[in-house]
Formats: structure tokens, C-alpha cells, sequence
């Protein structure tokens, strides 16, 4: 796949002089994220995900089949991403580009490695019948880090999904339909959120958070931490770049714990609104 073109020198000197003076282009901190913006669709497990033009679709459905032989207590999960060219242009159909491999690879890790959803709560029947959660991922736009938008989508669509009720009489399991009994949300240990940041080979410039598509294409490095709003630490990547000290991995944790428990709390307010407006249409 051929490489974007690379910013032009003026574009490069313009950047790096604002963020010596702690400014960026669109007008933030260098601290400072893009409010994300959360759109719940009609069906259950339906999000779209907006972090100023970037923009992610996650959906997420079920289905029942045979468990896997090795773990026939536990439900399974997988998930499928996709950057598409109408992402950006910089973006192939056919073969998946690095980044798309980096993102399919962390959110791999960040949903599903760290038992975010309960997988034996997804068991019916031992060694029989299992649930089958299945995770989509489109990304519509990449206007700069797109895994943080992709995973606050995918987390927010498993929140957001229920499954139907079901019953098991003898060797019968009797799935209801979600007008006779009230669909289940899935169990869940833990909601975690991924924050990257950017770093740059002056020392004069400081890390920033959330990059942008500029910024990202002229930083020396990328470091994503993942964890939750309680302070576990799920996962800590870093893809090449200027190296790190430990306090510099430090302080950016700790960036990014005061993130998560503001960015829980948008989350939930978001699912709260759009539950209780899907019960004013009931009745």
C-alpha cells in the first residue's frame, strides 16, 4: 500500500512552533480529548461514535451455537473491524494496512482479552448451547486516532445490547421473543476505555492526547493505554517512536486514569437518556 504523503514543511513548522506554546490546531490543550459524541440507533447494540470528524459504527448481534470443545462452560465472543477507503483515501480495499492490523490487534485485547463481558454468563447449556457474541466494527472517518474512537464504540455497543431471554426445560431451550419477556444485558466485569498519545522528537514539545490525523503523521511514536474508570490497567502499547522513560509512562497513566472516569461518566449518561427514551415510546 503506498504511503500518505508527508505534511509539508510549512504545515510541519506551523504545528510544532503552536504546540511549543501548549496550543493545537483545533483549538485544544494538549490534554485535552475530543468530547465524543454517541448516537444510539433503533436496534439494541447499535452505536455510532463521533470524536470531532472521526467517526466509528460498532453493532453487535447473537446467536446460539455449540460451544468450543476446550471451554464448553463459556460463551464466545469475536470481533471484526474494517477501514474501508471511505475512511480515508490513504486506505486500500483488499488487504489490511498496518494500521488496520495495530487496531483489529488492540481491540482484540482491549474488549475481549480482558474479559470485559462475562463469557460464562453467555453459557445456556453445558457443552451444548452457548451464545455467540459477535462485535462490528466500520469506520466511517479517520480524521486521527481511530483506535480510541473504535474502542469507546465497541464497549458502548456491548453495553448498550441486550440478548433475549432465555429457557431451558429439560433438553429444550425456549428463546423468547423480546415482546414476552424483557431482553438481558450482558454481564459485564469491567468497562474499559483507550486513550493514546502522541509523542515528538523535540523535547520542547510536550505529549499530547488524542492526536489528529496531522498530528499523528508527525509525531515520533504512539503509546495507547487502555484501563478503566476503577484504575486497572488492561493494556499499555507503544508502536516504535522516541523512547520512554518510566515516569514520562507514568504520568500518562495517570493522564488517562482522570480521562476514563470522565469519560465513564458521559457513557453512562448517554445510555441512561437513550433508555428512557426508548421507554417513553413503550408506553
Amino acid at each position: 500500500m503506498p504511503r500518505p504523503p508527508s505534511p509539508s514543511i510549512p504545515e510541519k513548522e506551523f504545528v510544532y512552533s503552536a504546540l511549543k506554546q501548549g496550543l493545537r490546531i483545533d483549538g485544544r490543550l494538549p490534554l485535552e480529548t475530543r468530547k465524543p459524541v454517541l448516537t444510539f440507533g433503533q436496534d439494541l447494540g447499535w452505536v455510532e461514535c463521533a470524536m470531532g470528524k472521526t467517526r466509528v459504527l460498532a453493532q453487535v448481534d447473537g446467536k446460539m451455537v455449540k460451544p468450543t470443545p476446550e471451554r464448553p462452560l463459556e460463551g464466545i465472543m469475536s470481533i471484526h473491524s474494517e477501514i474501508s477507503p471511505m475512511a480515508s483515501s490513504d486506505y486500500e480495499p483488499g488487504r489490511p494496512s498496518d494500521e488496520e492490523v495495530t487496531m483489529t490487534r488492540m481491540l482484540d485485547k482491549v474488549l475481549r482479552r480482558s474479559d470485559a463481558v462475562d463469557k460464562e454468563s453467555l453459557c445456556v447449556q453445558a457443552g451444548q448451547r452457548v451464545w455467540h457474541i459477535r462485535l462490528t466494527i466500520h469506520c466511517l472517518a479517520d480524521a486521527g486516532n481511530l483506535l480510541d474512537c473504535a474502542c469507546l464504540a465497541g464497549i458502548v455497543a456491548l453495553k448498550h445490547f441486550r440478548r433475549p431471554e432465555v429457557e431451558v426445560e429439560g433438553d429444550e431451550v425456549i428463546v423468547h421473543h423480546p415482546s414476552e419477556r424483557a431482553p438481558v444485558p450482558l454481564s459485564m466485569h469491567h468497562t474499559p476505555y483507550c486513550f493514546t498519545f502522541a509523542c515528538f522528537p523535540d523535547p520542547e514539545i510536550p505529549t499530547i492526547i488524542d492526536p489528529t490525523n496531522l498530528e499523528q503523521r508527525l509525531s515520533l511514536g504512539l503509546l495507547s493505554v487502555a484501563l478503566n474508570a476503577q484504575r486497572e490497567l488492561c493494556v499499555v502499547q507503544k508502536a516504535g517512536g522516541v523512547p520512554l522513560s518510566p515516569d514520562e509512562v507514568m504520568q500518562m497513566i495517570d493522564q488517562a486514569v482522570a480521562k476514563a472516569k470522565e469519560l465513564d461518566r458521559i457513557v453512562e449518561q448517554s445510555l441512561k437518556e437513550d433508555w428512557a427514551g426508548r421507554h417513553v415510546e413503550v408506553r
